[in-house]
């Protein structure tokens, strides 16, 4: 009896509740329609539009390299001897042609001497056997024998005038002397290193490319060059490719030259490197956020009639913080670029902003 009296109360209980809540639902569901039915609006996403504008593009690859000096020798006698004068400063520029380091050429210098008064003497004999020669006082024999003896002595005088020469050594270029091995007094040969001297301006630099880009790292494409110690850009441009496809690593070696009027170009230094393939002046570019993966590709949504209507497109060049869209947009369309994540295909979109 207590058990029925129990689960009559719950009964009343449950009932009671049921006719306290079932009303406020109903406003509440009441109200939500009505809301929607009053601003249709808040089931639309906001959203910002870009009008798509054709713009310049350039095809650019990225390596790095090395830089090299224009020009670079390591000087060296072409004799073994004593060095008795150094007209060069550690580190000081000079100009092609001058005298940078003697050696002692004293005993060549007396042989010249000597083969200059032997030449004076041949001259002289040679002169009076012509003079016979045309009188017919002497044979032709006769004559051939002091003009043989006169192009011997000049011969002498020639290897003589040869050698003192290579007593000289002198700079092949403008160019910038390094330090120096060697002192006044040193016996020196040619194994004996002296110093080294450069050309700096303008500079070199080596680089390599994938084989892919075999056809396009050409003869007078523009490279930039960055220095990584103080990030400035320099522009240089190929001068030189080698006809072959490196073996070992399938890339195309290939040298430009950069201007280095200020000297900040170092040869050694380590350089990041753009390279200019090709100059597109109408390119689609899209910001990289606005593409969206899909199982047929790549996607973006466009505005057409308060609708985000997805675009399947194909892209090509990819920037910092663009991408080029090769098909599936045309200039003028209206590319949606904000809600991307809350975006369904053909749902309805406000546009907030247009660029």
């Amino acid at each position: 009896m207590k058990k029925k009296k129990r689960l009559f109360i719950w009964l009343i209980v449950v009932a009671a509740l049921a006719i306290l809540l079932i009303p406020k639902l109903n406003i509440t569901s009441d109200d939500t329609d009505d809301n929607t039915k009053i601003n249709p609006k808040s089931r639309q996403t906001l959203v910002d539009v870009w009008i798509v504008k054709p713009k310049p593009l350039q095809n650019k690859i990225f390596s790095n390299g090395t830089l090299i000096s224009n020009e670079e020798v390591e000087l060296r006698s072409e004799i073994s001897g004593k060095v008795t004068h150094i007209m060069f400063s550690e580190g000081k520029r000079v100009r092609k042609g001058e005298v940078l380091v003697k050696i002692n050429d004293s005993e060549l210098q007396a042989t010249l001497k000597k083969n200059k008064s032997r030449e004076l003497l041949a001259r002289d004999r040679e002169y009076r056997y012509k003079q016979l020669l045309d009188k017919n006082l002497t044979s032709q024999q006769e004559y051939d024998l002091q003009l043989s003896e006169l192009n011997s002595v000049l011969a002498d005088v020639e290897l003589t005038e040869a050698q003192i020469a290579k007593t000289e050594i002198i700079a092949p270029f403008d160019g910038i002397v390094g330090l120096r091995s060697v002192s006044i007094g040193s016996y020196i040969s040619p194994l004996t290193p002296i110093a080294s001297i450069q050309n700096i301006n303008p500079m070199k630099v080596d680089f390599s490319a994938p084989q892919k880009y075999f056809g396009l790292v050409k003869e007078g494409k523009t490279i930039y060059v960055k220095l990584s110690s103080t990030g400035k850009i320099y522009n240089g441009r190929i001068y030189a490719v080698e006809p072959k496809i490196e073996q070992s690593t399938r890339t195309v070696q290939a040298r430009a030259l950069i201007p280095n009027e200020k000297g900040e170009l170092t040869p050694g230094a380590y350089v990041e490197i753009d390279i200019v393939l090709e100059n597109l002046d109408q390119s689609i570019l899209v910001p990289t956020e606005t593409l969206v993966p899909d199982f047929e590709g790549e996607k973006v949504f466009i505005y057409k009639n308060g609708k985000a209507v997805p675009q399947l497109v194909e892209i090509g060049i990819r920037t910092e913080k663009e991408i080029q869209i090769t098909s599936g947009l045309s200039i003028g369309d209206s590319l949606i670029v904000s809600g991307i994540i809350q975006l369904r295909p053909n749902g309805s979109v406000r546009i907030n902003k247009v660029d």
